[in-house]
């Protein structure tokens, strides 16, 4: 952001409108209010991404961090929070918080991180637009791409995926990972969870059924992901996780999907603009699309582990080498 448009941006918001620019509090200081659900590496980047991209172009900015440990009745305590407060900009970060943020504060901008489709969310009632003074960040990751190539590296003939069922985002990726696998032959089988401890015995409930899993964005599994690697890993059985953050310790044997501390970046520019004044109504969902901020990752010690040969062109295509405990970047 350029020098007179931070000065603007300052200048702005003493005379901010409604659902554009922010409000500062009696010091002068903005305030943004972030709201997670729950704590683990990607959502964790997400939030960083979104402070050092703010940080880099405007002193002065506060932060409220919350995190609502995986329940809804603590996101509406943390947004009626953020709106007594009168932050400048409420973000939340996932689906769940971010419904919480939109349906308790109306008089200023919210802007939801890593919603998978926010408008079966309610968010929003198109991508192309927001939605008063809603917009944000999807977290939509190519499904059909990722179980074909689990297919061919694997031999998939039945996939597995667990998902939260008080998560719009998981109960969408659901579909979408059940009609991928219809249209290549695979067959399905799923096991829901309401909470992160239930993991565990999920797992251990589909692990001899299937021939591996399929992990989407669901935040709930990924906060307690090590329980069920440990599962699949004692049973041979392989993991592709469409959440390359949460892979990078190992044990997933493929990850494919965008780097999230670059989306929280993507983020706090669009915070940035809205306390440069421009509205969030007319501000489009954005999506990850450039390939230079998409991350690669074969764990070769799991493929080892599992009986897997994962072919060259792939290794060659991957940015991140999991081997020997220890993780390689390209």
């Amino acid at each position: 952001m350029k020098k007179n448009s931070v000065i603007g941006v300052i200048m702005f918001c003493c005379a901010a409108a409604l659902f554009g620019g922010g409000n500062k509090d009696n010091s002068g200081t903005i305030r943004i209010g972030i709201s997670k659900i729950v704590q683990h590496e990607a959502l964790d980047a997400i939030e960083q991404g979104i402070q050092d991209e703010i940080n880099a172009a405007l002193p002065n900015v506060v932060y409220d961090l919350q995190n609502a440990n995986g329940d809804m009745s603590t996101a509406t305590q943390i947004a009626n929070k953020f709106k007594s407060e009168r932050v400048s900009v409420a973000v939340g970060i996932a689906t769940p918080v971010a419904i919480a943020l939109a349906n308790t504060i109306k008089d200023v901008p919210v802007v939801f991180s890593c919603v998978t489709d926010p408008v079966q969310a309610g968010l929003v009632s198109s991508v192309d637009r927001g939605e008063g003074n809603v917009t944000g960040l999807s977290d939509a990751i190519p499904t059909a791409e990722h179980i074909a190539m689990f297919k061919e590296i694997a031999g998939i003939k039945t996939l597995g995926y667990i998902y939260t069922s008080s998560e719009d985002n998981s109960i969408a990726a659901r579909t979408l990972v059940e009609e991928a696998c219809a249209a290549n032959g695979i067959a399905f089988v799923s096991q829901s969870i309401s909470n992160s401890a239930e993991l565990r015995q999920a797992a251990e409930a589909i692990v001899n059924r299937v021939d591996g899993i399929y992990l989407t964005t669901d935040n709930t599994v990924f906060s307690a992901l090590p329980a069920l690697i440990k599962v699949f890993h004692d049973n041979k059985k392989p993991i592709f996780s469409g959440d390359v953050t949460g892979a990078l310790n190992g044990g997933c044997m493929i990850a494919s999907g965008f780097n999230y501390y670059k989306a929280g970046r993507a983020t706090g520019q669009m915070i940035l603009e809205i306390l440069d004044g421009r509205k969030p109504a007319d501000m489009p969902v954005k999506f990850i699309t450039d390939p230079a901020e998409t991350d690669l990752l074969f764990d070769l010690d799991e493929a080892a582990n599992c009986g897997i040969t994962i072919p060259p062109s792939y290794l060659n295509a991957a940015n991140l080498i999991f081997r020997n405990g220890k993780l390689e970047r390209k």
